[in-house]
């Protein structure tokens, strides 16, 4: 990082930037590659490598060196339902979640090929999804003979309807109505309450304390007695949604006769789409609280409750099991060290000690040269982490203040912590991991407790960040090894 002194009366000139600042290239790898979120417009069509991806064994090294002569294939082996990496990527997660019934592959599919039809972008895919959220969150249509339609089908036409609306979401700031944005998620929250209310037995729906507001929670529990069971906490990332939390967790668990809580930390969920509360770095204050919760119910086996993460959440569960020791195991999907070495060099390389320097050269010569695109993303990428970075998109501007969050995300990393977790860790990571490549194995190489390193991969279809058209063999492997770590 560049460090630019200043004088009390002489500020220097704003530092000229590369020219490759404001390349669309260095623009896609810098600014959309985000906090290595779920899905992010365009991310994936830049080499997935960074510098920490060091070779590893002699496959990596064979891995570096194609790498260095020619550009991959940003998704190798998935199927291309959008020629935009991002909507691709979009359009599998929603696809890959029919295996766990929080889609319809038909559905989707019509939905892909009408945004294509209409021609993709922010709008279109929005506005798709959006409708067909609509749609099957709409009170059922009465039977053939005047019946309203079973519990059963209004459960997991829910179930879908909150998928389509995650998927409205995610993209909804790049369309003509960025102030909608708190709109879709309480649509898409809408539905998800109605789902849970609708499983055998419902979900206990709670309300935990934390810093002056309180973690919405959804409590999962397999029917049959009540008796403590291992209990699995879910942690999403930056940008995904509770019904991802199903695909990667839930459903597994309850097969398992397990329990699940399913929660909103800051800048997820309400805390953020509705109470504008941005991340924190101090993710063991949201965790501890859970675990207390949680050891208060007859029906949870204290000794028995795991952690997991789903994509930026691999580093945030990892900050947590850093200090609280009450967990029997922690899973990072995938390991993520540091959220902004996702951020290629160049854009962080805008962001230096200077706070007003930083931000004058952000204003004065990045902002001014963003597409609509590219514009859109910045937005997405850092109202996650800034309260006013999130007023300012939903406005349809830009921000201003690009060091505020960018500290944020730059007191994410975790390197220092990770030789401190003493809990049983799991690592994913996966082929052409397009966020955090080299991340996963670096921190299974800092881990000192036990410890083990899965790589998911093309052969199975299992490729790409978390998986996305594979989430049935993501769940065998996590609760696999989760069982082993958990049996008494």
């Amino acid at each position: 990082m560049t460090h630019h002194r200043t004088t009390p009366h002489q500020p220097p000139p704003p530092a000229p930037l590369p020219p490759s600042v404001l390349s669309r290239r260095a623009a896609l790898a810098g600014i959309a590659a985000g906090a290595g979120a779920l899905a992010t417009g365009a991310v994936a069509a830049v080499p997935a490598r960074a510098a920490v991806d060091a070779p590893t064994d002699a496959t990596d090294a064979t891995d570096a060196a194609a790498t260095a002569t020619a550009e991959p294939d940003p998704a190798p082996g998935a199927m291309k339902l959008f020629t935009d990496p991002g909507f691709n990527f979009a359009a599998l997660l929603a696809l890959g979640a029919a295996g766990m019934r929080a889609s319809e592959a038909g559905e989707v599919l019509t939905a892909v090929n009408s945004v294509n039809a209409a021609g993709a972008s922010e709008q279109t895919f929005s506005d798709t999804f959006r409708s067909w959220g609509e749609k099957l969150a709409a009170p059922p249509p009465a039977g053939r003979h005047g019946h309203e339609l079973p519990s059963q089908t209004r459960r997991l036409r829910s179930l879908r309807a909150a998928q389509y609306f995650a998927q409205s979401l995610f993209y909804v700031l790049g369309t003509a109505k960025p102030a909608e944005e708190k709109a879709v998620y309480l649509a898409g929250l809408a539905a998800w309450d109605t789902f849970a209310s609708l499983c055998s037995p419902a979900a206990v729906r709670a309300r935990v304390p934390y810093e002056g507001t309180h973690l919405p929670v959804w409590f999962f529990r397999p029917d049959g007695p009540v008796e403590p069971r291992p209990t699995v906490i879910l942690t999403n990332g930056s940008d995904g949604q509770n019904v991802d939390m199903w695909t990667y967790g839930v459903s597994a668990a309850l097969d398992r006769g397990w329990n699940a809580l399913v929660y909103d930390g800051p800048g997820q969920g309400r805390l953020l789409f509705v109470e504008e509360i941005p991340f924190t770095t101090r993710w063991e204050g949201v965790v501890a609280p859970l675990i207390d919760w949680l050891d208060r119910r007859e029906d949870v086996d204290s000794a028995r409750i795991a952690l997991t993460g789903l994509s930026m959440g691999g580093n945030l569960v990892a900050r947590a099991a850093a200090f609280e020791h009450r967990l029997a195991a922690v899973v990072c999907m995938p390991g993520c060290v540091s959220p902004w070495l996702a951020f290629d060099k160049t854009l962080r390389d805008v962001v230096t000690a200077d706070k007003e320097a930083t931000n004058r050269n952000w204003n004065e010569q990045v902002v001014p040269d963003l597409s609509p695109q590219l514009a859109y993303t910045v937005k997405k990428r850092f109202g996650i982490f800034s309260r006013e970075a999130l007023r300012e998109a939903r406005a349809g501007r830009v921000f201003k203040d690009l060091w505020t969050p960018a500290q944020r995300v730059i007191g994410l990393d975790v390197t220092a912590l990770v030789p401190k977790i003493k809990t049983p860790t799991l690592v994913l990571d996966y082929e052409a991991e397009q966020f955090y490549p080299g991340q996963p194995r670096q921190m299974y190489d800092l881990l000192r407790a036990r410890r083990e390193y899965v790589k998911l991969t093309g052969a199975t279809g299992a490729q790409l960040h978390c998986s996305p058209m594979a989430p049935q063999q993501h769940c065998d492997v996590v609760f696999d090894w989760l069982a082993e770590i958990l049996r008494r």
